[in-house]
């Protein structure tokens, strides 16, 4: 496999709270149903994972948050369901695997994700 793109992000968990209160239609533009359940600390991680996801993808006008979506597999490892205008840039550069790293901790949460193309 070859990497593709790499991403990351880091988002300050105060600030983050302050946008979520001051504009909440933010959740609902950028998080799909599932992911607006979780807490403000998970939801800030997937809000660094969607940033540096389209860092990975080399960061094209158009792509729509709601089409990429953290999860977590059976083993609790976060993975990405990605559709729409994410998985057509994705088919583009040819990348057949996301690789995606969460963590919050001391009032940050961050973001790693790693595109591959087999």
């Amino acid at each position: 496999m070859a990497v593709v793109g790499v991403g990351i992000d880091v988002v300050e968990l105060e600030r983050f709270d302050r946008a979520v209160e001051r504009t909440p239609r933010f959740a609902e533009k950028v998080f799909t149903p599932s992911e607006r359940e979780l807490g403000r600390h998970s939801m800030a991680a997937r809000w660094a994972a969607k940033e540096a996801l389209a860092k990975a993808l080399g960061a094209p006008a158009g792509l729509s948050w709601q089409d990429a979506e953290v999860v977590k597999d059976p083993s609790g490892q976060p993975r990405f369901v990605i559709s729409g205008t994410v998985a057509q840039r994705a088919a583009a550069l040819g990348i057949s695997t996301l690789h995606v790293s969460l963590s919050h901790d001391a009032g940050i949460a961050s973001a790693v994700v790693i595109a591959e193309a087999s």
